[in-house]
């Protein structure tokens, strides 16, 4: 059985007999893929279930607005990046700085992984929790979503050239963290 194309989707959507159906069909077809970049970007499995689950509640509100501009993942990806960052500066208000929060979150990831996990693989989350926010995004969507410059540019809303320049950024601090020790 093929997966939906999103024109299937989004026309089973977009009829009111249909709807539900159409809506279940965009969150079988998307939720591990964006669960998994929430995922990466807060590291607790409980926020990352609830952000996932904002996530999609504003994707239902709005699917009907969705112009077609950008693919349809590109605007989940969006939604969701948005609902992280939401969660980033309500966290802010709570702490003092973003190192504050990368740290919570550092600890977090340490707490979370089973005593055999794989150390390189630890370190390597570790180093990008420790990225500033804007190259943490990057990375992430790069490196783990294999997401073009050009798509990530329309999550982010940010120029192709910035982001280029993130990513070199994030990928030297992360080869010198792992270097270090």
């Amino acid at each position: 059985m093929t997966e939906p194309t999103d024109e299937e989707i989004l026309s089973l959507f977009h009829e009111p007999r249909t709807k539900d159906k159409g809506f279940t069909m965009l969150m079988n077809q998307y939720q591990t893929r964006i669960y998994w970049h929430i995922r990466r970007l807060v590291v607790s499995h409980e926020d990352a279930q609830d952000l996932l689950q904002e996530t999609f509640i504003n994707v239902y509100k709005h699917l009907n607005s969705f112009a077609g501009d950008s693919k349809l993942y590109t605007w989940l990806y969006r939604i969701a990046t948005n609902e992280c960052l939401r969660l980033f500066k309500e966290r802010k208000r709570f702490l003092v700085s973003s190192e504050e929060i990368s740290e919570k979150l550092i600890d977090t990831l340490h707490g979370s992984c089973p005593q055999d996990s794989d150390e390189i693989l630890v370190r390597l989350q570790e180093a990008i929790l420790r990225l500033p926010e804007k190259q943490r995004l990057v990375f992430n969507l790069r490196y783990y979503d294999e997401l073009p410059y050009e798509e990530i540019s329309k999550i982010l809303d940010s120029s192709v050239a910035t982001l280029k320049t993130n990513y070199h950024y994030a990928s030297g601090k992360i080869k010198e963290f792992m270097i270090q020790e």
